[in-house]
């Protein structure tokens, strides 16, 4: 009988340093506390100071374990930590809850500068021998344009030149060019462009082909028109 009662405060302490060891990341300093209870235990002779000392380490081991426990190891003790289950390797903030990071969104490179002068070359105007009139075609290849002109600054200046092919004389294709870079001009400015920013309006006749004159595809695409944009 006196045997069972010196060996009951060491199954105390035993039950609870091992509950320590198993749940608790603290448990090297469980287990050293428990190693010490052991040493110090089997020193005393009286049976009696044994149980009371077994019984009062027992204590404050299982203290320890609860005062220093972090059983999810997110670096917030127990007693602090207001979500105790997340999840290793999450960041958490003082209460031991998730920390949400921002999504800050890669920045957007800003816009390649324009290059100071440009040339828009527009070859499918389908003007017809001896016209200068705009088809809804020619329009809306000539809104694509304009989409891009207007958003260009103030200051932006444009020169209108037209171009003819071969057919019919010289002098007449000079008159010609000059037309159709009006109509272009005209047409611009209807759908927005400021009228101060076009600058200049001409003709070139036929004396800059850029295709054969003689083909049908290369009078075609000898009868366009240029816009220059100077910025």
């Amino acid at each position: 009988m006196q045997t069972m009662k010196m060996a009951a405060p060491l199954l105390l302490a035993s039950l609870v340093l091992s509950g320590c060891a198993v749940q608790k990341p603290s448990w090297p300093t469980c287990a050293a506390i428990g190693g010490g209870t052991g040493a110090l235990l089997g020193a005393l002779d009286d049976s009696k100071s044994a149980a009371w000392g077994g019984v009062g380490l027992a204590a404050i081991a299982g203290g320890y374990c609860w005062f220093y426990a972090d059983s999810d190891g997110d670096g917030v003790l127990d007693r602090h930590d207001q979500c105790p289950d997340t999840p290793k390797g999450q960041l958490v903030d003082a209460t031991g809850c998730p920390v949400i990071v921002p999504v800050v969104p890669a920045p957007v490179p800003p816009p390649a500068p324009l290059p100071a002068q440009e040339r828009i070359v527009i070859h499918n105007l389908l003007f017809a021998v001896d016209s200068a009139k705009l088809s809804p075609k020619d329009m809306l290849i000539l809104d694509e344009a304009a989409s891009r002109l207007r958003n260009e600054a103030t200051s932006t200046r444009l020169v209108i030149t037209g171009h003819t092919d071969n057919t019919g004389a010289e002098v007449y294709n000079q008159k010609l060019s000059e037309r159709r870079a009006q109509a272009v001009a005209d047409y611009l400015i209807q759908v927005g462009i400021p009228r101060a920013s076009i600058v200049h309006v001409g003709g070139m006749g036929e004396a800059r082909p850029i295709a054969d004159n003689s083909t049908h595809e290369g009078r075609l695409y000898n009868r366009r028109v240029e816009i220059d944009v100077q910025r």
